[in-house]
């Protein structure tokens, strides 16, 4: 059978840099007390010109040529965004556009933070299927545009960014053995965008009650993403039949640093810097977070031939995940 694997990466932040300090003239907030509570000092924001497509694009030219591909090799393009440019047409679209790749079908999903996971899932199925010979994931999230800046337990927390990955049957890279996904739309209304959908259209009403910002319920969030994500990371490797301890490393999604701990504790045998982390810089950019550690994580040469990797996530819907990548 066709093994799916990982074959090139690439990611894209902005240049503009959002700091605690920042933070600090705009809401009652600290460069202690954010570090304290998330582990995040910085993050990224697009400018006004930037959008998913744009940062996507970015990310996928990177990814192909670090796969050594052209864009007209690419047969599926899937994009994870809750932040796409319209509601139509797709994000996936005009991103097939800008990169000249006339001859891939076309495709936005919306997993939340656990997007990238359930892109890799799809691509995972395309290709060992047979349907696809190359699929492109892209993760990209302009937060800053659903961003309440004057609401002080949310805005500190997310940033933008975008990633992508090459998926092919053809290479060597890292192979996706495993990923196991869930779903709970019982939670759904404690991590929410309230209005912009057919529910809530936009109005007066809804502008006046700041209803186009993310609104999220804090401390129920974290219980549920911790309990979930050591779930889906425990599912996943009994279904790979890989112990805890045959782990080399483990990217999770960069939520903040007390989920990023509770995760630590689950793989107690992992030295700290195996747990790789990224929020310190760039925040929570949802979706593109793991994408982006990940491409980080590679480029840096941190990953050895044999050696497994485990990806976690958690989002709003609820939705998580976990994935298992042999390095070959």
């Amino acid at each position: 059978m066709k093994q799916a694997r990982i074959v090139g990466t690439g990611s894209y932040l902005p240049q503009r840099v959002l700091t605690n300090h920042d933070l600090s003239k705009m809401v009652e907030t600290s460069d202690e007390w954010i570090v304290s509570r998330t582990g995040m000092k910085e993050r990224r924001l697009a400018r006004e010109d930037e959008y998913a497509s744009s940062m996507g694009t970015e990310a996928a030219r990177l990814a192909l040529k670090d796969a050594g591909k052209s864009s007209e090799e690419i047969d599926f393009i899937l994009v994870a965004t809750l932040t796409p440019d319209y509601i139509f047409p797709s994000t996936a679209c005009l991103i097939q556009q800008e990169l000249g790749a006339k001859k891939a079908a076309a495709l936005d999903l919306q997993a939340a933070c656990s997007g990238y996971l359930y892109a890799l899932s799809m691509a995972k199925a395309l290709i060992e299927s047979g349907i696809s010979r190359n699929v492109l994931v892209i993760a990209a999230e302009k937060l800053s545009s659903i961003t309440d800046y004057q609401d002080r337990s949310t805005c500190i927390l997310f940033g933008d960014g975008a990633a992508a990955a090459v998926v092919s049957a053809e290479g060597s890279g890292l192979a996706i053995k495993t990923v196991h996904l869930g779903a709970d739309g019982e939670q759904a209304e404690l991590l929410m965008l309230p209005a912009g959908g057919c529910r809530k259209p936009a109005s007066q009403e809804s502008l006046e009650q700041r209803m186009h910002y993310i609104k999220m319920s804090g401390n129920e969030v974290f219980k549920h993403a911790v309990r979930r994500m050591q779930e889906a990371a425990k599912e996943c490797l009994e279904a790979s039949g890989v112990s805890e301890e045959e782990l080399a490393w483990v990217i999770p999604h960069q939520a903040n640093i007390r989920i990023l701990d509770a995760i630590a504790k689950r793989f107690s045998h992992l030295p700290a810097n195996r747990l790789y982390k990224t929020l310190e810089k760039y925040g929570n950019t949802s979706a593109s977070s793991i994408g982006i550690a990940l491409d980080e994580w590679r480029k840096e040469g941190l990953g050895k031939t044999g050696e497994k990797v485990l990806l976690t996530a958690f989002g709003g819907g609820f939705t998580w995940g976990a994935a298992l990548l042999h390095y070959e």
